[in-house]
């Protein structure tokens, strides 16, 4: 279980676009001394475990939480992370991660991932590539329709 990501108040936590089933999240996070590194910035291992927790977070907003999955057969698995880094995160700034639905394949999925600071500044992005198994046999699986209907 991810754990759940601190909030402040004045920020939506969910945005619905009119196409289809299309769902934008965001969480909000305050960096805490723990995420930093010696150069006094948030340690760039720390952003993929605050898009794990947006990513978490859409799908459990997207009714699709992990026993979803389970009850199909099925799991997922993260393939490839392509992230850029664009400016330091500091102690205590609030972070806004989003997630978002890019684009869908036979049995693959991308997600979208923006972090933004208070001031609205791009801090970071990444796609990551995530694919559906069979958890019985361990190999790549059509994305059932609960699943592939997010993607319009």
């Amino acid at each position: 279980m991810v754990p759940t990501a601190p909030t402040w108040p004045g920020r939506a936590q969910t945005s619905n676009r009119q196409e289809d089933n299309y769902m934008k999240t965001a969480i909000q996070i305050e960096v805490r001394p723990t995420e930093l590194d010696n150069m006094g910035h948030v340690n760039n291992a720390k952003f993929l475990e605050y898009m794990e927790w947006s990513r978490e977070d859409w799908y459990n907003k997207a009714a699709l939480p992990f026993d979803t999955f389970t009850a199909l057969g099925l799991g997922t698995v993260t393939v490839n992370i392509n992230i850029n880094y664009r400016k330091e995160a500091r102690l205590s700034q609030h972070l806004t991660i989003s997630t978002e639905p890019i684009r869908k394949g036979r049995s693959s999925f991308v997600l979208k991932h923006v972090v933004i600071n208070a001031n609205e500044e791009l801090v970071a992005d990444a796609e990551v590539v995530s694919v559906t198994i069979d958890l019985q046999s361990r190999k790549a699986s059509p994305l059932p329709d609960v699943l592939a209907k997010m993607f319009g």
